[in-house]
C-alpha cells in the first residue's frame, strides 16, 4: 500500500502527491475531450460526412464511453484504481492522434469508439482514484478534481481551434498527444495506490441489488441532462428565440462553463463547511432558479445571467453524487461509480438529442423551464448525498 495511505491511517493528513496526481489526470481527460470539439468540423469535411453520418459518429463516441464504463468499474473493483487509471490514461493520450490519422469512414467509426471508450473508462477510474484519495485524506477533493476537468476542457477547446488554424490538423494532433503524454508521465508516480480492498467488497462485480446506487445514478442523470442541454442548445436558443447576437450566443457557453469551473474549485470548501447534503440542496435550488431565469427571461442579458446561475448550481451536483457512489457501504467503489457514471453520462450524451426534437415543437424556453422542474428530483433525493461524508 502507498506510504501516504499508511501514514494517514492514524489520523487526518493531507496527501498532496495523490491529489496532484489525480488532478493532473482529470485535467488531461478534460483537455482530450475539449481538443476533440474543434476537430469535429475538419473531421467531418475530411471524410465527407453528411450531417446524419456525423450524428452517428457522435453516437459512436457515446456508445464507446458507455460500453467501457461497466468494464472498467469491474476492473477497479477487483484491482483498485491505480493500475486501471494508468492504463486508461495512456490509451486516452493517443485518441486525438487516432481520429486524425483515419483514412476512411469505417476506421473512423472504430477510432471514435476508441476515443469514447478511453476517455469514458478513464472517467470511472479517475473518479474512483479521487474517492480513494478522499478516504485516505479524510477531506473533500472531488469538486476541485472536476474543476480541473472543466479547466482542461476549456484549454483543449480554446487552444485547439487556434492551433488548427495556425499550424494545421496534423501538428495540432501531435501537440495534443505530446501534452497528454507529459501529463500522464507527471501523474504516473503520484497516483494513489489504493490496492485491492481486504474487506472483499472490491471483489463484488455484479450489478448491485441495493437501490442506493441506482437512486444516486438518477440524481446524476437529472443533473447531467441540463448540463448537456445548455451546452448543445443554449446558444441556438438565445439566437433564435431571444434575438441574441452571435457574440451574445458565444457568451452562453462561456458564462455557463466559467461559472461551473470556478464554483467546482470552491465546492470542496463549501462541502467541508456545510456538509454534502446541505451543499447539494443549495446547489439544486440555485440550478433550478438559474434554468428558470434562462427559460423565462425575455432578453439576452437575462438568459445569459440565468445560464451563469445554472452553472453555479450544477457545478457540484455531479461531484457530490460521484463521491457518494464511491462510498456506499458494502459496495465496491468501482461498481458504484461505474453505474452512476453510466447513468449520468447517458443523460448528457443522448437526452439533448431528444430535447432537440421536442424543442422544435415547444421552443427551447419551455425546455429549459422544464429542466428546472426536473431538478426537483435531485432535491428530493439529496439526502443520499450523506454517503459522500464517509471517512472510509
Amino acid at each position: 500500500m502507498d506510504q501516504a495511505v499508511a501514514a494517514g491511517i492514524g489520523g487526518a493528513v493531507r496527501f498532496p502527491r495523490a491529489r496532484i496526481g489525480v488532478s493532473l489526470l482529470f485535467f488531461m481527460n478534460g483537455f482530450t475531450v475539449g481538443s476533440w470539439a474543434p476537430k469535429i468540423p475538419e473531421f467531418a469535411a475530411r471524410l465527407g460526412l453528411s450531417e446524419s453520418q456525423l450524428g452517428m459518429m457522435i453516437v459512436a463516441f457515446g456508445v464507446g464511453s458507455l460500453m467501457a464504463m461497466p468494464a472498467v468499474g469491474a476492473m477497479v473493483a477487483r484491482e483498485g484504481s491505480r493500475r486501471v487509471l494508468r492504463a486508461s490514461a495512456l490509451a486516452a493520450a493517443f485518441t486525438i492522434l487516432a481520429v486524425t490519422l483515419v483514412p476512411d469512414i469505417a476506421t473512423a467509426v472504430m477510432a471514435v469508439v476508441f476515443l469514447g471508450a478511453a476517455v469514458g473508462g478513464m472517467d470511472v477510474a479517475m473518479n474512483a482514484s479521487a474517492v480513494a484519495a478522499e478516504r485516505a485524506q479524510r477531506r473533500a477533493i472531488m469538486s476541485s478534481c472536476h474543476g480541473f476537468w472543466s479547466l482542461g476542457g476549456l484549454v483543449g477547446a480554446g487552444a485547439g481551434g487556434w492551433l488548427i488554424e495556425r499550424l494545421g490538423v496534423p501538428d495540432h494532433a501531435l501537440i495534443v498527444t505530446g501534452v497528454a503524454l507529459v501529463l500522464v508521465v507527471a501523474a504516473w508516480p503520484l497516483v494513489l495506490d489504493d490496492g485491492p480492498d481486504k474487506s472483499g467488497a472490491r471483489g463484488r462485480v455484479a450489478l448491485p441489488l441495493t437501490p442506493l446506487p441506482w437512486l444516486i445514478g438518477i440524481m446524476a442523470l437529472m443533473a447531467m441532462i441540463p448540463e448537456g442541454a445548455v451546452l448543445d442548445w443554449g446558444a441556438l436558443y438565445l439566437r433564435a428565440e431571444r434575438d441574441g447576437t452571435i457574440t451574445q450566443s458565444g457568451f452562453v457557453f462561456g458564462a455557463f462553463s466559467a461559472a461551473m469551473a470556478l464554483l467546482r474549485f470552491m465546492g470542496d470548501g463549501v462541502r467541508e463547511r456545510f456538509g454534502p447534503v446541505a451543499t447539494m440542496r443549495a446547489c439544486a435550488l440555485t440550478a433550478m432558479a438559474g434554468l428558470a431565469v434562462a427559460g423565462l427571461g425575455g432578453n439576452a442579458a437575462l438568459v445569459i445571467a440565468g445560464f451563469a446561475i445554472a452553472g453555479i448550481g450544477l457545478s457540484n451536483l455531479v461531484p457530490i453524487a460521484f463521491s457518494a457512489a464511491g462510498n456506499l457501504p458494502g459496495l465496491a467503489p468501482g461498481i458504484g461509480l461505474s453505474l452512476v457514471t453510466f447513468m449520468g453520462y447517458s443523460g448528457a450524451l443522448f437526452a439533448p438529442t431528444f430535447l432537440g426534437f421536442v424543442g422544435e415543437v415547444t421552443g427551447f424556453g419551455a425546455i429549459f423551464t422544464g429542466l428546472a422542474v426536473l431538478l426537483a428530483v435531485v432535491l428530493a433525493l439529496s439526502g443520499l448525498a450523506r454517503h459522500a461524508a464517509r471517512d472510509g
